[in-house]
């Protein structure tokens, strides 16, 4: 009995899989043409409803018959739009709270750019988007739509402002329709909650949806939003679930790219969503005061309510980091990445000779680069050059690269390396004899060397500076920090001389071999 069932389990398996294939080639993209369509007929809506009114009219919540004709008619071809993207089903659990009682709605766990589906049983909040969307057509008139809250990535103003704006409308008791976040900032695998951030982050909105589902060929990117838990208002946490036998959605770091999520997904006979709506969480005092501490505990209630872990893992641009004692560290250095890309070209990093000198900087462009290092391939150079920071002009500070290869190559122990890295970033006091290590090459060494990001870095050199009296550290110091610290000299251990046997890292990070080689965790994204 037993020698049949494997083999009929294998070939019910590859019938499923080509009855998958045959079926997918037909719905996606029959499905993404008609979304398309779907798409443009939003448009007339959306200009109707601003059509004729003045820029001080728009600062007021539009009412009337615009607001009943077009928000209907946006609200319904919204729906049918992912409908016709396979998602048949929206199943809705509790009750969602009015605007007086909730001014802010927040949604986790975020995993793909099709959670502003979300919006719909939301009956359409308002979003915050970059104003640079303002141009790009369909979108723009959606976004105008929507009287969305605009923020400029050029003007750091326009945060202030925008922060100002989503304080008086969630503070206008009940006069704005309700303000949807997405407080994680970014998407995950949904195995735990990322760090819910309290202020400036990324959000989508149906918008973005558009913009990830539809457009993402004219390279638009997703829109920035303000933290839900600035203004100190009561939330509505809503969860957000895929009960479906195979997940096709999740779009995640080291996940899938886009084009595949949405031709699986508009693969699928029928998706499910479940949108729960939680009891409204009034804050405290104290967490009216605090973002931080509201943010931290509405992410602990939601992440309860999952089922699954509240974590400190948050994303820095496109890199996750975590909090190891006092410092955020990626959760895999890019300085791995860059090892991958040299050892594939064939190239070991103790064979280059840099001759970068110590305590000054020498910009060179990826031209020299490729010279230096000996690589002719023009894509790896772009895959090496893109780990440094660039200045205004495109150049990159040798000493980097000197600190980057001399990690990488294994050669020296930590001492030497630290002591390396101490010499050609410290620099000359103004007053008295001898070198120290102040904030900006601090950052820089920490950020090369851990992934940690610059701004955290700054923070916790002013923290170590506190315990002399300059505000810049001596090499014995930064080694004291870097190899005698209990926690982060640990981590400094198990991120730059790993061995083969996994290191109990305070970070959770995947373990590297003794060849400076990643073992990259087998996960979907986090």
């Amino acid at each position: 009995m037993s020698e049949y069932t494997l083999p009929t389990k294998i070939a019910a398996m590859n019938q499923a899989s080509i009855l998958f294939c045959l079926l997918g080639a037909l719905l996606a993209p029959i499905r993404v043409l008609l979304a398309f369509i779907v798409l443009f007929l939003l448009w007339p809506f959306a200009w109707l409803q601003v059509a004729g009114l003045t820029e001080e009219q728009l600062q007021e919540p539009i009412t009337g018959w615009r607001k009943t004709v077009c928000h209907s008619g946006v609200l319904g071809l919204s729906r049918l739009l992912f409908f016709l993207l396979g998602f048949l089903r929206i199943r809705v659990r509790g009750e969602r709270a009015s605007r007086l009682q909730a001014p802010v709605l927040v949604a986790a766990p975020h995993s793909t750019f099709f959670d502003p589906i979300v919006l719909l049983p939301c009956d359409l909040p308002k979003v915050v988007s970059r104003a640079e969307n303002l141009s790009v057509p369909v979108i723009g008139a959606l976004l105008r739509f929507n009287q969305a809250i605009l923020v400029s990535r050029h003007d750091p103003a326009s945060r202030r402002r925008v922060v100002e704006e989503v304080r008086r409308r969630a503070t206008s008791g009940g006069k704005w329709p309700q303000v949807l976040f997405f407080p994680e900032g970014t998407c995950s695998n949904k195995k735990a909650l990322l760090k819910f951030k309290p202020e400036l982050f990324q959000t989508p909105c149906l918008i973005s949806s558009y913009l990830h589902v539809l457009t993402s060929a004219w390279g638009v990117g997703v829109e920035m939003g303000l933290g839900a838990f600035i203004a100190g208002v009561p939330v509505q946490p809503v969860l957000i679930r895929y009960p479906n036998s195979l997940d096709t959605t999740s779009w995640a770091w080291r996940g899938p790219g886009v084009l595949k999520v949405l031709w699986l997904t508009a693969s699928q006979p029928c998706s499910v969503v479940d949108v729960e709506f939680l009891p409204v969480y009034h804050p405290s005092p104290e967490e009216s005061r605090d973002p931080t501490l509201y943010a931290n505990n509405v992410q602990r209630v939601m992440a309860q309510a999952l089922g699954i872990p509240a974590t400190e893992c948050e994303f820095v641009g496109s890199l996750p980091v975590i909090v190891v004692g006092r410092l955020k560290v990626a959760l895999e250095p890019q300085l791995w990445e860059l090892g991958k890309v040299l050892r594939k070209a064939g190239l070991s990093p103790g064979r280059v000779d840099t001759g970068a000198e110590p305590g000054r900087s020498r910009m060179i462009s990826q031209e020299e680069f490729a010279r230096q290092l000996q690589l002719s391939d023009p894509q790896t150079v772009a895959g090496a050059f893109s780990y440094f920071q660039q200045d205004a002009k495109g150049l990159v500070d040798f000493r980097d690269v000197a600190l980057a290869l001399a990690a990488l190559d294994g050669g020296r122990n930590l001492e030497e390396l630290t002591r390396l890295a101490f010499e050609l970033f410290a620099e000359e006091q103004a007053e008295g004899p001898g070198r120290l290590l102040y904030k900006d090459g601090f950052s820089t060494i920490l950020h090369l060397l851990l992934g940690s990001p610059r701004p955290a870095a700054t923070t916790l050199h002013a923290e170590l500076c506190q315990e002399g009296p300059c505000q810049g550290l001596s090499l014995g110091q930064f080694q004291d920090f870097s190899l005698h610290d209990p926690l982060h000299g640990k981590l400094f251990s198990a991120y730059l001389r790993p061995s083969q046997k996994p290191h109990a890292s305070p970070t959770g990070s995947p373990p590297a071999l003794a060849n400076g080689s990643v073992q990259a965790p087998k996960q979907k994204g986090d």
